[in-house]
Order: structure tokens, then sequence, then C-alpha cells
């Protein structure tokens, strides 16, 4: 499992805030040169928006091969360094719109994020997948911001096809660092193969992915020794993270922190586990973390 990387240097960080917000702590920084941003809250991984300013520009499918183009969310600062990255497909029929959402929330705690559309929309999860891999490596080797971007550390997330599609990208790609699938939908429920860490979000009322056959499942065949959580989404439908979502955004980032930045300041939202709330149906996972 991943570990705390050796000291590096001791010199301060400067970060751009959004108005405001506090300047950063960046007393862990030395000890862990990935680490982005002040220290977490509650408040703060719970907040539409985190500390940095966030600016976006679009991908056209014809200047792309392997997927349909889409979105780019990026920190406009550049004093920290580069960024994590993650993509984020849509589900069956969608387009990217339906994720929109996630890009700047995620982008603003500190991660590069592209939503995608897919080559078309009815492409099933083995296709989806591909084709997250293939954004990923739109955004580190070809696109505008491929400076920005630290290409050893990357996620990926999708909804429902796109969530089953997440699994299959993390199949293929075991150096991911994280992967989210959101009410994920695939013919697939065994993952056995899977190395990156995983957290698996389900909704107690999807009934185009009912959770008892596929985001369970999806879950309970991952290794043992895996770093993953089981997230169940309370009053929740297989939609729900196609729009804003507090519950999907806290432990989204949280998770993304943990493993796509290796940033231990985040274990505190995921371990020890949750308790059932009124948004959380369930939860279930390893602890600790990295292990």
């Amino acid at each position: 499992m991943r570990r705390h990387l050796a000291a590096a240097t001791a010199a301060s960080l400067t970060l751009l805030l959004a108005p405001g917000v506090r300047a950063a702590d960046t007393g862990g920084a030395a000890a862990n040169p990935y680490e982005r941003g002040p220290a977490p809250t509650r408040a703060s991984v719970e907040a539409l928006r985190g500390p940095y300013a966030v600016s976006e520009t679009s991908v056209s499918s014809l200047a792309v091969t392997g997927f349909g183009g889409g979105t780019i969310y990026y920190p406009t600062s550049t004093a920290d360094g580069t960024f994590g990255a993650v993509v984020i497909s849509p589900g069956f029929t969608a387009y990217q719109s339906s994720v929109a959402w996630l890009g700047p929330r995620l982008a603003s705690q500190g991660f590069v994020v592209f939503t995608i559309d897919t080559l078309t929309t009815l492409d099933q999860p083995d296709s989806r997948g591909q084709q997250l891999l293939a954004a990923l490596d739109h955004l580190t080797r070809r696109s505008a911001v491929r400076d920005r971007i630290d290409a050893g550390r990357l996620g990926v997330m999708g909804h429902s096809m796109g969530g089953g599609g997440t699994l299959e990208a993390a199949k293929t790609r075991p150096s991911l660092k994280a992967a989210v699938p959101l009410t994920g939908w695939n013919t697939d429920k065994t993952w056995p193969e899977i190395k990156t860490p995983t957290l698996v979000i389900g909704a107690d009322g999807d009934t185009v992915a009912p959770v008892a056959t596929h985001s369970e499942p999806f879950y309970e065949s991952l290794p043992g020794s895996l770093d993953k959580a089981y997230l169940e989404l309370n009053g929740a439908t297989h939609f729900t993270p196609n729009t804003s979502n507090t519950t999907i955004a806290k432990y989204g980032i949280a998770w993304l922190k943990r493993f796509v930045d290796d940033d231990t300041r985040y274990e505190q939202f995921l371990c020890p586990l949750p308790r059932p709330d009124l948004t959380i149906e369930e939860y279930r996972g390893s602890c600790p973390l990295g292990s």
C-alpha cells in the first residue's frame, strides 16, 4: 500500500485562495509534497467550493481520439506546483452535463478534473472504461493544462455505466491511484483483479442498478487486502449523482485526497467508519487505510 513520502523541503507553498478562505496551514507540506490546500475540516469538505479558484476549458470531440471530448476544470493558480487529476464519465444515454457539478467542486479542492462525453451515449461499461483511460492520456500528454498535472497521480470516476467503466479502467490500469464508481452498473459483478483503492457509492432506492445486484457485489468482490469502502446513500436513487450532493462530494473528495494526493489529513472522514445518518444508509470499509 502507499506510504507517506519521505520529508521534502520545509519551504512554504503559496496558495491562491478563493474569496473568504483563510490562508493554508502548510505545516504538513514538508512531509508530503502532494498535500494541497489548508488542513481540512468538516465544513471545508462539505462546502460547495474549496480553497482554489477554478478555471475551465472546453475540449472538442474533433481534437481528441478515443472519447468524445469534454470540459477540463483546474485550479487557476500554479503556485503550488502540479496537481493530481480525475476523469469522470457520464452514464448510459447521458452527456457530460449530467456530472458537470463535480468538475468545479473537485477542482476547487486541488485537482484537475475532466468531465467527458463518450463516443456515443449508448456505449457500454467496457468501452467507457477505455474512454476514461484515453481521456486521462489526452489530459496528461496533449491537453492545454498538461503541465499542471502530475501524471503519476490519477483517478477515475463515473456514474451508472460510467461507474461500471470506472471499475473497468481500474482493472485495466492498476497504476491508477483511486476509483469512485457512482451508482455503478455492469454485467460483470466480480472485481478481484483491481489493485486501485476504490470507493463504491450506491443508493438505497436505486431501481436501475440495485445495490444488491451491483454496488454491493462490486464492493464485496474487491480484494480483502485492498483499501476499499462502500457508501450506500440514504433516501437516494440511481440518478442522485446527477445533481449536487454533499455526501457524494464529501466522501469523494476525502477518498481522492487520501489516495491521489496521499494526504492522510483526510483520513479522519473515512476512519473510523462513518455511521448511518440522514444521508448514509450504510458504510463499510477497511480501516486503517494504507496499511
